[in-house]
């Protein structure tokens, strides 16, 4: 089994070393790295990032896109699979608001490498759906979340999903042309309000107490889910539970293989 990272070069004000970061991933032989965030054929002037891991012995990169444009780009650029993230996503779904069953119809018909279905997936008829539009598999963040090991999520806010639907995340940052989906809390509300009221003349300094990383991981620390900003996908529409990993993937197989023995006998009856 391989180690995997994943290495978001989100642009910054004050950026972190993400080369240092990608020779960490290098120095510990870890053979999939997934990027996101930015192009990693141009994270600085003349660092190629996706070269420097190849070069270093990592064996497949991975790049999240939210459009397929940037998913041709990746791919010329020499990436050997792409991850499609569609808007129902958590975190940064892109400013495009194309959902997955378009995006991934169309990233079939214009690329030529594999690519993952992310964002929006929590159960298995979901990853059937996914490989017949065209996907060698699917991604699943917020769900994986909502489990009993899961340690960064605690009782409180894992609940707080379980009782929550599809309806309750939100965007914000779209102002900034960096939209990010989070659960629809006190603190993402209040965000919004400001975006709202600020219009055209919002700042982030106006915003930066409420989206400050410390004050969501504190959030999480404190097992407060109206605390701080947290990021979820749509998905939580689909969690009912808190089951473990093991009982999460085999619900999920066996879901795939209902559904996958229905659409064969549909498939078989419409033959005759």
């Amino acid at each position: 089994m391989f180690a995997g990272v994943n290495l978001t070069i989100l642009p910054n004000m004050n950026p972190p070393p993400y080369q240092e970061y990608a020779q960490v991933c290098i120095d510990e032989g870890i053979k999939v790295v997934e990027t996101a965030g930015n192009n990693p054929a141009r994270l600085l002037k003349d660092i190629n990032l996706i070269k420097m891991l190849k070069d270093g012995g990592v064996e497949v990169v991975i790049h999240k896109c939210i459009a397929v444009r940037h998913a041709l780009s990746a791919e010329k650029a020499g990436v050997d699979i792409i991850s499609m993230d569609g808007m129902e996503c958590g975190g940064h779904p892109g400013e495009d608001d194309v959902g997955n069953f378009v995006l991934l119809a169309k990233a079939a018909k214009k690329l030529s490498i594999p690519f993952i279905a992310s964002g929006g997936v929590g159960d298995g008829k979901q990853l059937v759906a996914a490989l017949s539009l065209g996907a060698i598999g699917v991604n699943m963040g917020t769900r994986f979340g909502v489990t009993q090991e899961c340690a960064k999520w605690k009782k409180n806010v894992k609940q707080w999903m379980v009782d929550h639907t599809e309806k309750d995340t939100t965007i914000v940052l779209r102002p900034f042309v960096n939209s990010t989906r989070v659960i629809n809390n006190e603190i993402a509300q209040a965000v919004n309000r400001v975006e709202r009221e600020k219009g055209a003349d919002v700042k982030f300094e106006d915003l930066m107490a409420l989206m400050a990383g410390t004050r969501g991981r504190q959030a999480e620390a404190d097992d407060d889910p109206e605390a701080g900003i947290l990021t979820a996908g749509q998905v939580i529409g689909l969690i009912d539970d808190i089951p473990t990993c093991k009982e999460l993937v085999d619900r999920f197989m066996a879901e795939a293989e209902v559904t996958l023995a229905s659409v064969n006998h549909f498939t078989a009856k419409s033959r005759l």
